[in-house]
């Protein structure tokens, strides 16, 4: 029997899957998929645990030292800077990611950051809510056709969100490292070499980038002010890429105009984020990829890694360490 520990609730498609298997345990940490991490719970039933699946909670090395019997970690989710991926690897635990299941849903909220700074609809729905019904004061309304944009990381969702943006009439830039310049530009982009040098054409920069040491604070006071005083960040990816006090203090100063932001350095927010006093930012709680056709798909494919793994069947495509495979097989 092999227990398996789910740090959030689960879709009932993917439920289906644990319920038609006789050989595992299941056992569900989080009754509310919109719950806070269960950092704690996960701490307490990890010792004997086989298999785990975890949101945003974290997985240091002390943790899996507690948990000898574990084989598999399933990340609700793509990014991995929660976990120690060498410790993982050093100890033959499999960790696996939701490949292709969250691309969409982020890259639409994405636009729909994009679009709500644009036509400022935060503040208009407050100004009709309260009886004011047009704010004609502070910044103007823009549409984003013609507009240039800079899309940083050309992954899954930033490939997408390129598209997207192609789609709006914007001119699109890209710049991703791992990416060779011809593909980029076969995909009707504008490549870009020198990120830092393009920072200062662009009206909009969008974060698709992973959370790494190269990443974690890139978007400091001096990225900031390469920006035009009149262009948007926009930031789907992690909150710690950017550097939260340098980014209030440039909203608030005007030295760039507005920001969206799903992601924040820390989560939940604490009711002291300046940010929260600034009428230029718009923000959602970490939930780009929670509509709930996004949700099934993401529920699915992390069981089925879990699953797949006791199977023998993973696809290697679904894993961040897939040296661990063959290594230490169910």
């Amino acid at each position: 029997m092999y227990k398996l520990v789910f740090c959030r609730a689960l879709h009932p498609d993917a439920m289906a899957l644990l319920e038609a298997r006789k050989d595992v345990e299941v056992v569900l940490l989080s009754p509310d998929f919109r719950g806070p991490p269960v950092q704690r719970e996960l701490a307490e039933n990890i010792g004997d645990a086989f298999g785990v699946m975890v949101g945003l909670e974290r997985v240091p090395a002390e943790l899996l030292a507690t948990a000898p019997e574990l084989r598999v970690i399933s990340r609700f989710g793509v990014g991995v800077d929660s976990m120690d991926i060498p410790a993982c690897t050093k100890r033959g635990i499999l960790v696996g990611v939701v490949n292709g299941a969250n691309d969409l849903s982020v890259a639409e909220h994405t636009m729909m950051l994009m679009l709500a700074v644009a036509q400022r609809t935060v503040e208009f729905d407050a100004s009709v809510r309260a009886g004011t019904w047009m704010l004609q004061t502070g910044r103007r309304m823009h549409e984003l056709a013609g507009k240039k944009v800079l899309v940083i990381g050309y992954g899954r969702i930033g490939t997408r969100v390129a598209k997207l943006c192609n789609a709006f009439g914007m001119t699109t830039m890209v710049t991703d490292p791992a990416f060779p310049t011809p593909r980029i530009a076969a995909d009707g982009h504008i490549p870009v070499k020198d990120m830092w040098a393009a920072i200062p054409e662009a009206d909009v920069v969008t974060l698709h980038c992973p959370l790494d040491a190269v990443t974690r604070g890139m978007v400091n006071e001096a990225f900031l002010k390469r920006m035009k005083p009149t262009a948007w960040l926009i930031n789907t990816a992690r909150g710690p890429i950017v550097d939260e006090p340098a980014l209030a203090a440039a909203l608030a100063k005007g030295t760039i105009e507005a920001a969206g932001l799903d992601v924040l350095a820390h989560e939940p927010a604490t009711a002291d984020n300046p940010l929260f006093d600034l009428p230029n930012v718009v923000l959602s709680p970490h939930n780009a990829a929670a509509p709930q056709e996004c949700y099934a798909k993401m529920c699915r494919r992390a069981v089925l890694n879990l699953l797949d793994f006791i199977d023998g069947t993973i696809d290697p495509g679904y894993t961040v360490n897939p040296e661990v495979l063959g290594r230490n097989a169910a």
